[in-house]
């Protein structure tokens, strides 16, 4: 695969990612400036969970250029398209690790406590035990201070606040409604993009990979889609103020900073 084919993918990636999150773009917007804002240095080191094809790292360096962005992920289909698309980009690393096996952050050798770890609709797969394990591990890795910056759909409880968790996902139903125009099916989805990608030739060697890892749709499944369940992993873990930054009814950019 070379980089003109990895591009292009990585495209339709970012096209059928944003066809379900209309505010994919300014979701990014937001959290970037959260990380320019709160970093506390122009060249901040960055851990991106869950980074897919790297597109959030890609889009931070060329914002903050001087940053350096270790890319996390266990796809290696996703991996082999980051680094054919983004090997060569200044600052970024991609790593290879499951963020649900213990000692994940040990093995980055990153040479220095992070500033910064940001991740976009990736954490929701995790179940709850591996969630709280994962922040608990992540914070032992972030510097006095450091953020922790996640933008995902994390609903409000059904049980506790029924109506508002209901408006949260009519708001969010009418924004995709909006952006579709009432054509779904026309266009390439999340289910369609991994079809193609799967059985696409230039793919074959990653595609075969991710069978033996048995990385199937239930991987990226929705265990811990409840913003409480965050909320309670991050305070266990240590962080000291947790609240929403941004949101568009589920859609938000939720923030925890470490004490320090």
């Amino acid at each position: 695969m070379d980089r003109d084919q990895a591009v292009q993918w990585v495209s339709r990636w970012d096209a059928q990612q944003q066809w379900f999150m209309p505010d994919r773009e300014q979701r990014f917007t937001v959290l970037i400036d959260a990380v320019e804002a709160g970093a506390g240095r122009d060249d901040p080191l960055v851990l991106d969970l869950g980074c897919g094809p790297g597109s959030l790292a890609v889009r931070l360096l060329d914002r903050m250029p001087a940053a350096r962005v270790v890319a996390i992920d266990t796809d290696p289909l996703l991996l082999a398209l980051g680094r054919a698309a983004y090997g060569d980009r200044p600052g970024l690393r991609f790593a290879d690790q499951d963020l649900r096996v213990p000692g994940w952050a040990s093995r980055l050798g990153l040479g220095r406590a992070a500033d910064v770890a940001v991740s976009t609709t990736a954490l929701h797969w995790l179940n709850g035990a591996e969630l709280r394990a994962m922040y608990a591990e992540l914070a032992t890795v972030l510097r006095p201070g450091g953020l922790l910056l996640d933008g995902d759909h994390l609903l409000e409880d059904e049980v506790t606040m029924p109506r508002l968790a209901r408006l949260g996902d009519a708001v969010s139903e009418r924004a995709v409604r909006r952006l579709t125009g009432g054509g779904e099916g026309t266009r390439e989805d999340w289910k369609a993009w991994w079809e193609a990608a799967t059985t696409a030739p230039e793919l074959a060697g990653p595609a075969a990979q991710r069978e033996r890892r048995r990385l199937t749709e239930d991987h990226h499944g929705s265990e811990s889609v409840l913003l409480s369940q965050h909320i309670s992993a991050l305070r266990a873990a240590g962080f000291a103020e947790i609240g929403t930054l941004w949101q568009y009814g589920e859609n938000r950019v939720l923030c925890a900073i470490l004490p320090g």
